[in-house]
């Protein structure tokens, strides 16, 4: 599947330079940083390739969209298996401590430390459909819209393509009625808890996987803490991992 999304290697007409290093090596060291949570530098020397290579053709990929591609690809192939349950999904997000760099802010949550905010929308099982990231600071309403617009047509076993769940769960932060007029305006049940009715206690029948897939993202080391200035590289680290998620389900 990497092939079929990875740019073709630069050719060099006069000859001559260093031989590139394998894709498949550079993608191990990739996936071993995402996992692990290590450093470029710290990169050990099994790999065969220098950090700086590592870091420099993860940028590349990181420009041309390369692992937004690979996770649309395994969406596709989860939804030709039959994989996918598109009649409940649910959306969550999640802060986390951000060094510095763009799309940070204060954390309300963490004294108003700076930080940074993965948001999720889940089908019924746990599989993350869509991703997106924020600066802590952003409320998660604001996020619902965009998060919902970027569910790509996916295939599906029988049938044309789907990117609408028949309801969405969601927690009190997005209780807005603007909100649901938006989601029954394209088809989608609203299931939201209602504050000042329901329970902060209780996460509800189905909001319970959204926070599964959380601690999914969480056992990869890289997302513990945001070490990225830019924006896109942190994206990117961020559909490493859902893309991992929907890969170990393929593999079972």
């Amino acid at each position: 599947m990497f092939q079929r999304v990875v740019p073709s290697a630069p050719t060099r007409p006069q000859g001559g330079g260093r031989r590139r290093v394998d894709d498949r090596v550079i993608l191990a060291a990739i996936v071993y940083v995402a996992t692990t949570g290590c450093a470029w530098r710290q990169l050990p020397p099994v790999f065969g390739a220098s950090w700086q290579t590592v870091h420099r053709r993860f940028a590349e990929w990181s420009a041309a969209r390369v692992w937004a591609k690979l996770y649309r690809i395994l969406l596709d192939e989860l939804g030709v298996r039959g994989e996918l349950d598109w009649s409940r999904c649910a959306i969550d997000s999640v802060s986390l401590r951000a060094m510095k760099g763009e799309l940070t802010g204060p954390n309300p949550v963490d004294r108003g430390k700076k930080g940074s905010k993965i948001h999720l929308i889940t089908e019924r099982t746990g599989l993350p459909l869509a991703v997106a990231i924020s600066a802590a600071n952003v409320h998660d309403s604001l996020a619902l819209e965009p998060l919902v617009r970027s569910i790509p047509p996916i295939r599906s076993r029988r049938g044309p393509r789907r990117r609408r769940p028949g309801k969405l769960h969601g927690d009190k932060g997005y209780d807005y009625p603007h909100l649901r007029v938006f989601l029954r305006g394209r088809g989608i049940i609203p299931r939201i808890a209602r504050r000042g009715i329901e329970s902060s206690q209780r996460l509800g029948r189905h909001r319970w996987v959204v926070e599964r897939t959380v601690s999914w993202l969480a056992g990869y080391r890289r997302l513990h803490r945001r070490y990225e200035r830019r924006a896109d590289h942190f994206a990117s680290f961020v559909a490493i991992a859902a893309a991992l998620i929907c890969y170990r389900r393929l593999a079972n």
